[in-house]
This record gives C-alpha cells, sequence and structure tokens, in this order.
C-alpha cells in the first residue's frame, strides 16, 4: 500500500507525538540521527565488494529496507520540523546537478564535475 509523502509525514508526526518526542527532534539531533542510521546501513555492506553487496541486498531487502526506512524518517522530520519542502529541494538540486555534470561530459564516468573535461 502506497502513501502520500503528506500521509507518511503524518504518520511519522503522529508516532513522534504520541510519545512526546518533539523536544528532542532539534534540526542537530535530527542531523545526527541521520549520521548514525546510515553509517547502520553502511554497516550490513561493509567489507563487501559490490557484487557481494548486491546479493546481500537482494536476500536481505527487510533488513536493508529497515534502515533506509530510518534514515528515510529522520530526513522526512528534519526537512519539516526546518520548514524544507524535500521534493522541491530534491528538483531544485537535480538542476544544478545537470548544470555541473552535462550528459555529454559526465555519461558513465564518476568523475567530479570539477575534473570533467
Amino acid at each position: 500500500m502506497s502513501r502520500s509523502l503528506e500521509e507518511v509525514l503524518a504518520l511519522i508526526r503522529d508516532f513522534r507525538d504520541e510519545r512526546d518526542w518533539l523536544r528532542f527532534h532539534d534540526p542537530k539531533s535530527l542531523a545526527a540521527s541521520i549520521s548514525i542510521e546510515a553509517g547502520e546501513l553502511l554497516e550490513l555492506f561493509q567489507w563487501m565488494s559490490g557484487p557481494e553487496a548486491s546479493r546481500y541486498a537482494a536476500e536481505n531487502r527487510e533488513r536493508v529496507a529497515e534502515e533506509m526506512a530510518d534514515v528515510a524518517i529522520y530526513l522526512l522530520e528534519l526537512g519539516e520540523i526546518a520548514g524544507i519542502d524535500l521534493l522541491a529541494a530534491i528538483e531544485t538540486k537535480l538542476a544544478k546537478n545537470a548544470l555541473k555534470y552535462p550528459v555529454d561530459k559526465a555519461k558513465g564516468v564518476s568523475t567530479k564535475y570539477t575534473n570533467l573535461k
């Protein structure tokens, strides 16, 4: 069952507020929590090669999804608390990245934009 972003934000808000956790969810604490949860996601793949990580993700979808969800929950809440429309921010960032990484220079390469020729 897929929900809209607004519905997911309401679920996050309700979960948080039922536990009286808003007082702990300032931007710094949420940013730290994003980093911590992203580290837990990364730990799932530590020391694996690319193919091993792909296989692990396919075979452990629920575990990977849980860690991804932890990151997303904190990220969405940070956006709400900071007054940032995350979808608009993504669109803006993609537009900026399109200028930094033009297709004719960036296609098929992983070079940073400052080193593209």
